[in-house]
This record gives structure tokens, C-alpha cells and sequence, in this order.
């Protein structure tokens, strides 16, 4: 039984360090070349981001301040809701860090 359980959680390891990551086709956001460390500007808590990580972090932070002023509209509140489900699928740890 350990070794079962031992074998699907090296299957599930390695499947997600072999996952290659992909940002959508309605991004239109920038794509940055390196990732970096960002800071949850409530909890203060740090994660490191590859490239394309950081690159749907600065959209996602980018589209929630437009919206909390009132613009960007229904579009924008869409892909805001995009960019946080694709977070979810790519790096949940990171999502639950920075962005929940």
C-alpha cells in the first residue's frame, strides 16, 4: 500500500514539474523575460514567480485596481476572473499566497 501511495505521489510530482505553462490566448498583457519574488501587500508573505507567472500577477494586480475604481468594464472583470482561475490551474500555492 506505501508503495502505491509512494509511486502516484512521484507520478504527481512529476507531472507537474514536466507541466509546461502556457498564458492564454485573450492575454494581452506584457511578457516579462524573468520572474521574481513578490510580496502580498496584506500578509507581507513573499513567493517566487517564473517569467510567465509574473507576467499574469502584474495583470491580475493591474485589472483589480482598475476595476476597484470603476473601470475596465464587464470585459475586464471577465479576465480578471480569467487570470485568477489560470493562477489557480498553474500554481495554486502561489495563488493561495499572493492572490486569495
Amino acid at each position: 500500500m506505501v508503495d502505491i501511495l509512494l509511486t502516484h505521489y512521484k507520478k504527481n510530482i512529476m507531472s507537474t514539474k514536466t507541466t509546461k505553462q502556457k498564458l492564454p490566448k485573450w492575454f494581452n498583457g506584457e511578457l516579462y523575460e524573468e520572474g521574481a519574488t513578490v510580496r502580498n501587500r496584506f500578509s507581507g508573505e513573499e513567493y517566487e514567480l517564473n517569467a510567465m507567472e509574473l507576467s499574469m500577477y502584474d495583470f491580475v494586480m493591474g485589472s483589480t485596481i482598475l476595476v476597484e475604481m470603476g473601470g475596465g468594464g464587464p470585459k475586464m472583470i471577465t479576465e480578471l476572473r480569467k487570470g485568477l482561475d489560470w493562477f489557480r490551474m498553474n500554481n495554486a500555492k502561489a495563488y493561495m499566497v499572493l492572490l486569495d
